[in-house]
C-alpha cells in the first residue's frame, strides 16, 4: 500500500468490550504502522465521544519489539474531542475538532473499526462509515447485525442448511409473564448455555448443569441484553476457522480452544496465565475440510465481507459438526485465535490486515452509481 493511503483505526466503545477493542487496535496500528500506512487512531470513549489519540501517544505504543509486548498491551483511549464527518472529496472522511472553529486534524481515506460487541461490531459504526461514503474494513451493515444477533445470525444459518444446535429464544417481558422459566426450555437437555443474543467475549454466559438454577442464569443474560437464547450444549471439543476475503472468501487453518471447567470463558479467554489454543487442530483431514466448507458458507449464508471467525463444536463420538457462532470482528491481538490460524495457513498479520485495507477499497469501488453522496 500507498504512503499516501491515510487509515483511521476506531476502537474502545461503550459496550462491555471495551478493553478487549483497545487491545485488539493496538495489534493492528501495529501491523499498518509498518505497513506504510498513514495511522490515525480515534478512540470512543465508553459515553460514546470520540478521542484523538495524540501521534506522540501511539508512536510510542506501537514501538518496541514483539518479544517486549505483553500480552495485554492496548491502546488508550485518550486526547481531545474530535468528530467525523464527511471529507471534501469522495471517499474520504475527516477528523475534525469540536471545539473552536473546527480544525481538521486528519483526511482518512479508510476506516477500520477495530470494534467488539454492540455499539461496533453490530452494524452501527458501519451505518455510520457508509453515511460518510467512507471505505471501511469488514462486514457491512445487515452482515455485521445478524452477526452480532445470535437469533437471527442462527436463521440464517438455519435457512442455508448449515448445522447448529437445538436452542430456544425469548424476550423480556416472556420470561417475566412466564412463572416458570423450565417451561421455556422445554425439549432441551442439559447442561444449558444461556446467553444474552447480541453480546460477545463470552460476557453475560452462564453454563446451566443438572441442580443449577435456571432463573439466575436468564437474570444474568437479561443484564446485558433484552433477548436471550438458550442452547443445549454439546460434549465435545470447541474449533475455530477463520473467514478472509469477499466475492470468493477463503477459510484459514483450522484452531482448537482447550477449555477447563466445560466451556470457554471470559476468564480462560483474556485473564488466564496458560495458552489454551492449539493451531494447528488435530483432526482427520475430511473434518478439517469440512470445518472449512461450512465456514465459508456460514460467511455467505449472513452476507459478511472481509472477516469472520466461526466457531464450531465437535462432538466426535456422532460424528457431528455444529456452528455455535460467528464473529465479524474476532479478537485482533498477536495472540488472539484469527491471526493464529491464518499464521498456520500462511498468511501473517500484517498480510491479514493489507488485504483488509485492500477489500474495503474493492467493495467501496463495486457499489452501485447511484449509492453514497454525489459529491
Amino acid at each position: 500500500m500507498s504512503a499516501r493511503v491515510r487509515i483511521g483505526i476506531l476502537f474502545g466503545g461503550p459496550s462491555a468490550e471495551h478493553e478487549v477493542s483497545c487491545a485488539s487496535a493496538l495489534g493492528v496500528a501495529r501491523a499498518l504502522s509498518g505497513g506504510g500506512y498513514r495511522v490515525v487512531a480515534i478512540g470512543i470513549t465508553r459515553g460514546g465521544g470520540l478521542r484523538l489519540v495524540p501521534d506522540a501517544v501511539l508512536a510510542g505504543a506501537v514501538d518496541g519489539s514483539a518479544a517486549e509486548r505483553a500480552i495485554d498491551d492496548r491502546l488508550t483511549v485518550t486526547g481531545p474531542a474530535v468528530e467525523l464527518r464527511a471529507g471534501p472529496r469522495r471517499g474520504t472522511a475527516l477528523v475534525t475538532a469540536v471545539d473552536g472553529p473546527g480544525a481538521v486534524h486528519a483526511e482518512l481515506d479508510v476506516v477500520f473499526p477495530v470494534l467488539h460487541g454492540p455499539f461496533g461490531e453490530d452494524g452501527v459504526v458501519q451505518g455510520l462509515l457508509e453515511s460518510l461514503g467512507v471505505p471501511y474494513v469488514g462486514c457491512g451493515i445487515l452482515a455485521s447485525a445478524v452477526g452480532m444477533d445470535k437469533v437471527a445470525m442462527k436463521r440464517a444459518l438455519r435457512a442455508e442448511g448449515v448445522p447448529i444446535t437445538p436452542h430456544v429464544s425469548f424476550d423480556r417481558p416472556t420470561y417475566r409473564a412466564t412463572e416458570d422459566p423450565e417451561k421455556l426450555v422445554v425439549g432441551l437437555r442439559r447442561p444449558l448455555f444461556v446467553k444474552p443474543a447480541r453480546m460477545g467475549s463470552s460476557i453475560g454466559i452462564s453454563r446451566v448443569a443438572d441442580g443449577d438454577d435456571l432463573a439466575t442464569a436468564v437474570e444474568e443474560a437479561l443484564r446485558h441484553d433484552n433477548l436471550v437464547v438458550v442452547e443445549q450444549g454439546v460434549t465435545g471439543r470447541e474449533l475455530e476457522c477463520g473467514v478472509l476475503g469477499g466475492v470468493r472468501p477463503e477459510a484459514s487453518a483450522v484452531g482448537e480452544v482447550r477449555v477447563s471447567g466445560g466451556w470457554f470463558d471470559y476468564r480462560q479467554k483474556y485473564l488466564g496465565d496458560a495458552d489454551p489454543m492449539v493451531v494447528p487442530a488435530a483432526l482427520p483431514e475430511d473434518v478439517t475440510e469440512r470445518i472449512r466448507e461450512l465456514s465459508v458458507r456460514a460467511f455467505a449464508a449472513i452476507g459478511g465481507w472481509g472477516l469472520a471467525r466461526v466457531d464450531f463444536l465437535y462432538d466426535e463420538t456422532a460424528g457431528e459438526l455444529y456452528v455455535n457462532e460467528l464473529n465479524t470482528m474476532p479478537g485482533f491481538t498477536a495472540h488472539s485465535m484469527y491471526p493464529k490460524v491464518w499464521a498456520a495457513a500462511g498468511v501473517g498479520y500484517r498480510e491479514i490486515v493489507d488485504r483488509l485495507v485492500a477489500l474495503a477499497f474493492a467493495r467501496y469501488a463495486d457499489r452501485p452509481t447511484g449509492a453514497g453522496d454525489q459529491r
